[in-house]
């Protein structure tokens, strides 16, 4: 079979195949997909079933989850251009009216004199900021990629676009909205063979929402509590795929499956789809309903400030930069799925109980915020009683109130991600359900 060259913005160090399957042997790691280790660690430890695609539309020839693994890591698809549909539905709870998960209003337009990076007059809204629009409602993104120095990505919206645009040392972001635009030159990527990542040049943000992102870093967080099976085919963007399914092995996991739709021809992720054990809507669903392996041509990469736009260099946002993305509308869902982690001081790096999908992540996030979930105001606090009554009801509309050896608290939840915040300021995040959280928060006393 002929090789497929590697899709910018992923792996390119090299590393071993054999893990005690029988290999034996070394592959070259891609920019693309996984580590070539994935497949040899899944046939070994993940308990991959000798489950075939045999079934279903299209007719393909059946294959194991273990060559299917190593096909996508094969894979080293580098030219490409398509059109991207996500769809999110996290279950966060309904705010009171005006108010909004996002900063950015409906349509992602920065507010007067707030919002991410600033409004109309500021500078243009980071990759990473752009990346919270995703967290709900369904969204188009147009891609586009030719070799490790030519990639552009686009957030379209009803009457405007975002676009971040690497065209070889030189990275552009312009949001049309507020005419804004970005400018710095783009990070070199290292050499491979030395354990670099090769290609992964463009700005962490929307690319993170990308069937083939998504994809990788599922994959490559697998182990032992993994399940991973081949479950049919299925037609996406036109393309003959194959149905990669995932799933925890652990019972307090909260995420009842991930199915990848792996391209039959070049092992590229072309569909991802996160569901809850619960139930319901997929919590993200991210295909291409377009997909063009094709070179792009030149001019797609070519980027030239529109007339009347206000340009920020990479140095004059330097100094703002820290606390601009640092504590970005974290979602809470794990990042092995592609999406913000859980808040809190960012700077701070929480402590990891339990493994797997059942893993979860503790933090101290200060008597104030123990304070606030309890409803409670501060001694002699003007107001202290009503303020107290009045944060206690809009709390119990969203969240639960536990108990336990640790005390008191209360669960805030999501379809996959619940959070336990405790009286006196501990927090505990995982994608596992309320009483593995309460059992995590006992044992740490």
């Amino acid at each position: 079979m002929a090789r497929i060259q590697p899709t910018p913005g992923t792996d390119g160090a090299t590393g071993p195949d054999g893990d005690g399957t029988g290999t034996g042997r070394r592959r070259k790691a891609v920019r693309y997909a996984v580590p070539v280790a994935v497949a040899g660690v899944a046939a070994a430890t993940i308990g991959i079933t000798s489950a075939f695609a045999g079934t279903g539309d299209p007719d393909l020839p059946r294959i194991s989850a273990q060559d299917l693994i190593a096909k996508m890591a094969q894979s080293d698809t580098q030219r490409m251009s398509g059109t991207v549909k996500i769809s999110t539905d996290l279950g966060l709870p309904s705010l009171p009216s005006g108010a909004s998960f996002g900063a950015d209003g409906k349509d992602g337009k920065g507010g007067k004199g707030g919002g991410h990076d600033g409004g109309k007059g500021g500078a243009a809204p980071s990759p990473e900021s752009k990346l919270t629009e995703l967290l709900s409602g369904t969204h188009t993104l147009r891609v586009a990629a030719d070799g490790p120095d030519k990639q552009r990505l686009s957030l379209v919206e009803r009457a405007a676009e975002y676009s971040v645009i690497r065209n070889g040392d030189q990275l552009w972001a312009y949001d049309s909205a507020s005419n804004t635009v970005y400018h710095s030159e783009a990070p070199k990527a290292p050499a491979e063979g030395k354990g670099g990542k090769a290609g992964q040049d463009m700005p962490k943000g929307l690319g993170a929402a990308s069937p083939q992102e998504l994809s990788k870093k599922v994959l490559a967080a697998a182990d032992e509590s993994t399940s991973i099976t081949v479950d049919g085919t299925a037609k996406v963007a036109g393309r003959d795929a194959y149905q990669l399914v995932i799933k925890p092995k652990q019972g307090e996991s909260t995420v009842g499956s991930v199915r990848i739709a792996v391209d039959a021809k070049s092992g590229v992720p072309l569909k991802f789809t996160l569901a809850a054990k619960s139930g319901g809507k997929a919590v993200v669903d991210a295909g291409f309903t377009k997909v063009d392996f094709g070179k792009p041509s030149a001019g797609t990469f070519a980027f030239t400030p529109p007339k009347g736009a206000k340009v920020t260099e990479a140095d004059e946002k330097a100094v703002g930069a820290g606390r601009d993305h640092k504590n970005d509308h974290k979602s809470g869902l794990p990042e092995a799925l592609g999406l913000p982690g859980v808040g809190g001081d960012a700077s701070v790096a929480p402590e990891v109980t339990g493994e797997g999908w059942a893993s979860i992540a503790r933090f101290s996030a200060g008597k104030d915020a123990g304070t606030a979930v309890t409803g409670k105001a501060k001694s002699g606090a003007k107001g202290g009683e009503k303020n107290a009554a009045d944060a206690g009801a809009l709390l119990d509309s969203f969240g639960t109130k536990v108990s336990g050896g640790f005390g008191s608290g209360r669960v805030f939840s999501t379809k996959i991600v619940n959070a336990l915040v405790t009286d006196d300021g501990k927090v505990y995040v995982g994608a596992v359900d309320k009483d593995a959280l309460v059992k995590a928060a006992n044992a740490a006393k």
